[in-house]
């Protein structure tokens, strides 16, 4: 599997009953806090193997370092972050690279396995199915607030909780109930990431906004125009594909944020998607039925 559908990544088959996943993302810094930002760019990397049902098992750090402005200790600190992160998950960072760049990035390139008949995509969602959720909605917006010094402590304590949060256990359990298709929802936001699904699959997702999560103070930072401009271009963009224009300019701006390290967007069987969202709830996880799957509108994202 390469690049051919807007997969979350690339998968290669060793044989038949082991496959390679392989991705590779990083990010600028979202906080202050070095080993948060770490923390969240690992999870937010190890994410493209859970989105495919793999397993991540080695990680190779990638790091971009202004040579006047980042002391070599905050680096350290965003490595040791990275390494803890991935640690929980179970996975090793063998080494890495590191250059001189006028911004400061960080992420990593990680290596997973999954069996081949086990392999997710972001196709083969089919009419019927129920579309499940499992991290709120809004980080981009809440990080722009708080760069913008409108949003207080525990909104922001929230949000990165949210992005640091691993999609290991959403994974597992859909793999483990027969999920259809699956994405991460990332930089090309609910809209775009949907949208995705619904061009590959060749059907058409509906989505019923009161039903989305969304962190809380997203949406009275979005009307107070904090709004990343990632979120501009996806509506710009992604707009063509969806009634974007029948919600609030708030509601539009949630749908449309890009997220970094959001939750996954999975297409179950109806009682499919019960048992999952019974099983991670157990488990201390949340999640949420937010839609359907349906044959009209192919690679149509349409809010109710």
């Amino acid at each position: 599997m390469g690049p051919e559908q807007a997969d979350d990544a690339v998968v290669y088959m060793l044989s038949p009953d082991r496959a390679l996943v392989l991705t590779a993302d990083f990010i600028t810094p979202l906080c202050d806090d070095p080993h948060l930002w770490g923390r969240i760019a690992a999870a937010n990397c190890l994410s493209d193997v859970y989105a495919m049902g793999g397993r991540p098992m080695v990680a190779i750090n990638l790091a971009g370092v202004p040579e006047s402005r980042l002391p070599l200790d905050v680096l350290e600190q965003v490595l040791l972050g990275g390494r803890a992160k991935a640690a929980e998950a179970g996975v090793c960072v063998a080494g890495g690279h590191t250059i001189a760049s006028p911004e400061p990035f960080y992420g990593m390139a990680v290596v997973g396995d999954v069996h081949p008949d086990r392999v997710l995509r972001n196709a083969g969602a089919r009419p019927g199915d129920a579309l499940v959720l499992t991290k709120p909605l809004g980080v981009g917006i809440v990080v722009t607030a708080m760069m913008a010094g409108i949003a207080d402590e525990a909104t922001v304590a929230a949000a990165m909780s949210v992005a640091e949060r691993l999609n290991r256990r959403a994974s597992e359990a859909m793999v483990r109930h027969g999920a259809h298709a699956a994405t991460d929802v990332t930089g090309f936001s609910l809209v775009g990431h949907g949208h995705e699904m619904a061009a590959a699959g060749r059907v058409g997702l509906r989505l019923r906004f009161a039903d989305l999560p969304i962190l809380p103070g997203a949406l009275d930072y979005a009307a107070q125009w904090c709004l990343p401009a990632g979120m501009m271009r996806n509506r710009e963009y992604y707009s063509q594909w969806s009634n974007l224009d029948d919600l609030s300019a708030e509601q539009a701006a949630v749908v449309c944020d890009p997220q970094t390290s959001g939750g996954l967007l999975i297409a179950l069987a109806p009682e499919a998607a019960a048992a999952a969202i019974e099983d991670l709830r157990a488990q201390g996880e949340d999640a949420w039925v937010v839609g359907d799957v349906h044959e009209a509108q192919p690679g149509a994202v349409l809010f109710s």
